[in-house]
């Protein structure tokens, strides 16, 4: 008997739900909170409302597109953390509810590990084991792999993760939020060697990251050079030159995390893994012998199909507990070192 999973997805500015069979995904609906764009980033509150507003109806939406009935739905799934913690009440309780009005299971899932899996959505099998680095605007982690329940972290971000990055530097130009996006598309065009920006290196720690600092630099580099940055501003350039800073010190602490356990398999996943620029650097070590692995790009931000899936290999595996009531803010989320 297929195991069909109803999935919701609310710990930041997604509202998402899906629906799937088995390891199969039969319909992903996903509603972005654009409107934040006006205050240059998430406000929690508002975020919190629009859940509530669209839950019910992106849920509903899921269930008719993936033309499976609702009452086939034997498994219900939502993320419990780390997010934010009015938004992620919003869809597990959703979520949870309509697990106990139709007597099913219901699984709390980590997002940040079904960011971890995402690259295999609708496989049956992964080969392990990988490195794994997950880097979105919240969290930039790189982790070793061993099997669907053995991980540990190997190195994380001391301040900004990458995408936090990304969203400073574009509001330093002037560019709308999120910036993560804009300055992949503005450095499509221009110099990558335009400007060196510095990439961190923390003595002793090889696989942790630090992006403070190149948010620092790229303020200075504007007050110094370009005070009014609404005219004469090389933007093409100056984003190219940020991305392959971030880029390739995302890259360079991966593959020595690879090279370190002997490892030829990377997995590369979260918000940030859309980025043309990261994907060509992992995309190059192909070249090399390596085992590459994204998601497909509907599957790199936040949705509710990383979530089913993971509760889809937590129940096929037995490693779960059934009407868990833990949600995880992400100012107290930790991971476990298995």
């Amino acid at each position: 008997m297929p195991v069909i999973t109803l999935a919701i997805e609310s710990s930041c500015d997604e509202t998402s739900a899906s629906i799937l069979q088995n390891e199969n995904v039969k319909s992903t609906i996903i509603s972005s909170q654009y409107f934040h764009k006006e205050y240059g980033g998430i406000v929690p509150e508002l975020a919190s409302r629009a859940h509530i507003e669209n839950i019910s109806i992106i849920a509903n939406n899921a269930i008719q597109k993936s033309g499976i009935n609702i009452k086939d739905i034997n498994l219900v799934a939502a993320a419990k953390g780390p997010g934010l913690i009015g938004s992620l009440l919003v869809g597990y309780n959703f979520a949870k509810g309509f697990a106990i009005n139709n007597n099913l299971p219901f699984i709390g899932i980590d997002h940040i590990e079904s960011h971890l899996f995402s690259c295999f959505i609708g496989k049956k099998e992964v080969h392990f084991p990988f490195i794994a680095l997950v880097v979105s605007g919240g969290h930039t982690i790189i982790f070793l792999v061993k099997s669907y329940s053995e991980y540990k972290i190997l190195g994380n971000t001391n301040d900004d993760a990458a995408g936090e990055a990304f969203d400073k530097a574009a509001k330093m130009l002037g560019l709308q939020y999120p910036g993560g996006p804009i300055i992949d598309e503005l450095a499509q065009t221009g110099n990558k060697n335009f400007h060196q920006f510095p990439k961190s290196n923390i003595k002793g720690r090889p696989y942790d990251f630090s992006f403070s600092g190149i948010k620092t630099s790229m303020r200075y580099f504007l007050k110094e050079n370009y005070p009014d940055i609404k005219n004469n501003l090389p933007l093409n350039d100056i984003a190219a030159s940020f991305q392959e800073a971030v880029t390739g010190v995302l890259a360079q602490k991966t593959l020595q995390a690879a090279i370190d356990n002997n490892i030829k398999r990377i997995a590369v996943s979260g918000g940030v893994s859309a980025n043309t620029g990261l994907r060509n650097k992992f995309n190059e070590l192909q070249k090399k012998g390596y085992e590459i692995y994204f998601p497909e790009k509907i599957y790199s931000t936040d949705n509710a199909a990383m979530i089913g899936y993971n509760a889809f290999i937590k129940y096929r595996t037995n490693n779960f507990k059934i009407n868990e009531d833990t949600i995880q803010d992400s100012a107290y989320a930790r991971f476990r070192y298995i």
